[in-house]
């Protein structure tokens, strides 16, 4: 399972743990966050199940893409996370891929018309 893992993310041992602490950590923070905010808007045990999910529902899908970016950072994995978000954000459409040409270069090891991929947020 980790080799297949390993594969398809083009990483090594040391950057696997990493990766995987670095969601472990962030779920784990995201769960305590999304408590002490519900805690903190005032729902309680007596408040109707569905406002509590939908709150949480929005902590946990939004607040998570930010708080793994946070924490990666710490871990040193935010290259990775970055491209990983990203991909995330085209498939909810906040984040289009577009292609640019670029034009003629002065140096020469570069060929003309070369694409380039540029992520730009929607607005």
């Amino acid at each position: 399972m980790f080799e297949n893992l390993k594969k398809k993310w083009k990483v090594d041992n040391r950057q696997l743990i990493l990766i995987l602490c670095t969601f472990a950590v962030t779920g784990t923070l995201t769960a305590y966050i999304s408590r002490g905010i519900t805690s903190w808007v005032g729902f309680t045990d007596e408040t109707f199940w569905g406002w509590k999910f939908l709150l949480r529902f929005c902590i946990l899908l939004f607040g998570y893409q930010v708080i793994i970016l946070i924490v990666s950072f710490f871990f040193g994995q935010f290259r990775f996370f970055w491209n990983y978000e990203k991909k995330i954000l085209q498939w909810m459409g906040v984040m289009k891929k577009a292609k640019i040409e670029s034009g003629k270069s002065k140096i020469s090891s570069q060929e003309q018309g070369a694409e380039k991929t540029v992520y730009d947020i929607k607005s």
